[in-house]
């Protein structure tokens, strides 16, 4: 048996053609290239490329329904092929597009355009919507180009007619054999043809996506629909109508792209789309992730929070702009974030560090600039990452001979003596180191809160001496002032001795303005915890700065006093709604300090130095 072997326009259908054997003379049929029959039903099929078959779930092959009528299934085939190899296009652009960015792998990787099993998904926005659009539309124009410059010329289909005279003038062709006869004009009727197939092919196809559009029929695009989702990791599922309106305007992107091409088809040139929906994306205005910082923080100090000015958050806000090489936030994407985070990561951080100061930080300025409509949506919203949970090897605040050993180091404290004024420890130091441990163990209150305390925040109260702890002085967690009545033997060890004496202002600190008090109260936070440890006083496994604040809700617990007049004196939030009704009462929290015991201190104190002279 000899089969000639001819190919048609790349638009058309490669196809066998039957040629009569001479051993026979029978003509025999021929097998059809990407056609399925079985069980008299047909269908269109083609082969999927291995590079590609991640993009459709492994699958080898893509095939579509013909029926059960031969005649008309062969009058459908070609459409449906053409069809078949779109979506394989589509996947192969969609490949390239993704590696071009780094998203998935390139068109060698057996991997490429499958999306990893962990990558977060995100909402459909109206950018992702002009995104599809154009690109459809951009992609399908191309390629009707592209198929129009190889469609025949007519100088071609002449030279393929004077072949067939020239093979017939030469008695090639045995004109008396009709299958001779149609094998020799076979190859000059395609060429002849070649355009006119495929202008039915895009008439045809045309009709079918108006018609789908108008029903809201999405058969013809949900493959370019899921492509795009699958690629661009959202999270819209079929039939939503998220789905819709993404498959919808693909539509109107391939209707237009069809539209131009038949305006080609007529000579014009130049047209535009005349959707509106199908333009090109609209670029966004960049956005400063520094600006974004400054006026977050801007507006976190009008509600009295950070109001250092966010120093501790503008590392991790440095460390993304640098790592990303660009301010611009709307460029940031969640693959972006989470490379950040295993960098973080690999350069030694620990996952405590990275969730709770690198990725808060960048959480908070990024939920805010979408709050306050700097940015559409929120790329940080599911980085997350985990830290192993911190395995208790003792209790978490100091226990009673632990706190007896820092209350007589503190209340004993003499600072080094130095001729040289410059040298010399300042009074603010040496009341910190002297005075906040006592009151730390008997107001169970955060230690920069106590360090920022001025003269003023100590008075005297029908008999009882009350310290005020308030968010003018500099920062207080709660955004709330409290009052902390104190304890007698606080007041017996010569506390108040030591207010009276001070100068107005900061007791603790130096700072003698607002913008400064919160700053300097840190500062000097920070020195009594050295100073602490340099003396061996904070065991292993308690924080300097919490360890007094979990024993006093300990001791409290201890005395079967109530919780919530333990987190009013400490400045804890309720844990429940109801208790947000009522007022813990002065006398309330003073019934809890008073029954707090003495510690058992054989000192002798050293001599106060009146006011803040010393040093100063």
């Amino acid at each position: 048996m000899i089969i000639k072997k001819t190919l048609a326009h790349k638009g058309l259908v490669p196809f066998l053609v039957p040629e009569q054997v001479p051993e026979t003379g029978f003509v025999m049929a021929a097998k059809r290239r990407h056609w399925k029959e079985k069980n008299g039903r047909f269908w269109a099929r083609i082969a999927i490329p291995k590079d590609l078959q991640p993009c459709f779930d492994g699958k080898t092959q893509l095939t579509e329904q013909l029926g059960g009528d031969l005649r008309i299934a062969d009058r459908n085939h070609a459409a449906a092929v053409a069809r078949l190899q779109a979506r394989i296009d589509s996947a192969r652009r969609d490949v390239a597009d993704a590696a071009a960015v780094g998203k998935v792998g390139t068109a060698t990787n057996p991997a490429a355009g499958k999306v990893a099993a962990d990558a977060p998904l995100r909402t459909l926005t109206d950018a992702d919507v002009e995104k599809a659009v154009w690109q459809t539309y951009t992609s399908a124009r191309d390629e009707y180009a592209t198929r129009r410059a190889a469609l025949p010329t007519p100088r071609d289909i002449e030279e393929e007619r004077e072949k067939v005279f020239a093979r017939l003038a030469e008695g090639e062709v045995d004109v008396n054999s009709p299958a001779s006869v149609f094998n020799l004009y076979t190859d000059f009727e395609l060429k002849a043809a070649a355009r006119m197939h495929d202008a039915n092919l895009r008439a045809r196809k045309l009709a079918a996506l108006r018609q789908g559009f108008a029903t809201g029929e999405t058969r013809l695009v949900d493959d370019s629909v899921t492509q795009f989702v699958r690629m661009n990791h959202l999270a819209v599922e079929h039939g939503s109508p998220e789905w819709q309106d993404l498959a919808e305007g693909i539509m109107r992107a391939q209707i237009q792209a069809l539209e131009h091409s038949i305006e080609r088809d007529n000579g014009v040139f130049g047209g535009t789309p005349t959707d509106p929906l199908v333009r090109p994306p609209t670029k966004a205005k960049s956005v400063s992730m520094q600006g974004l910082f400054r006026d977050y923080i801007s507006h976190a100090q009008t509600i009295g929070n950070h109001l250092d000015g966010g120093k501790a958050w503008k590392p991790p806000i440095d460390s993304l702009i640098r790592f990303l090489g660009h301010d611009d936030a709307h460029r940031i994407t969640q693959s972006d974030l989470l490379r950040w985070r295993d960098f973080l990561l690999a350069e030694g951080l620990s996952p405590k560090t990275v969730a709770d100061k690198y990725l808060a930080a960048v959480r908070a300025v990024l939920t805010w600039a979408v709050t306050d409509l700097r940015l559409p949506t929120n790329p940080m919203e599911k980085v997350r990452q985990r830290a192993p949970k911190k395995v208790k090897s003792r209790e978490k605040g100091f226990t009673t001979p632990e706190a007896l050993r820092i209350l007589t180091a503190s209340l004993t404290y003499k600072p080094v003596e130095n001729s040289n004024p410059s040298n010399r420890e300042s009074a603010h130091i040496t009341a910190t180191k002297r005075w906040v441990p006592l009151l730390c163990a008997f107001t169970g209150a955060r230690v920069t809160e106590l360090t920022q305390l001025r003269k003023q925040d100590v008075r005297e109260e029908a008999g009882r001496w009350i310290l005020r702890i308030t968010p003018e002085a500099g920062s207080v967690k709660s955004g709330d002032y409290r009052d902390v009545p104190l304890h007698r033997q606080v007041i017996e060890l010569g506390f108040i001795d030591f207010v009276t004496r001070a100068d107005a202002g900061p007791l603790f600190h130096r700072g003698t303005t607002p913008g400064t008090s919160l700053k300097n109260a840190r500062l000097s936070s920070g020195r009594l915890s050295q100073w602490l440890q340099d003396q061996g006083l904070i065991p292993q496994g308690v924080q300097p700065s919490h360890g007094w604040r979990h024993r006093f809700k300990t001791q409290g617990r201890e005395l079967g006093m109530s919780d919530r007049v333990l987190d009013a004196i400490q400045g804890h939030s309720g844990k429940t709604a109801a208790d947000d009704y009522g007022d813990v009462t002065t006398a309330a929290k003073l019934r809890l300090i008073d029954a707090l015991p003495h510690y058992d201190l054989n000192i002798e104190q050293p001599a106060e130095t009146d006011g803040h002279a010393m040093g100063d």
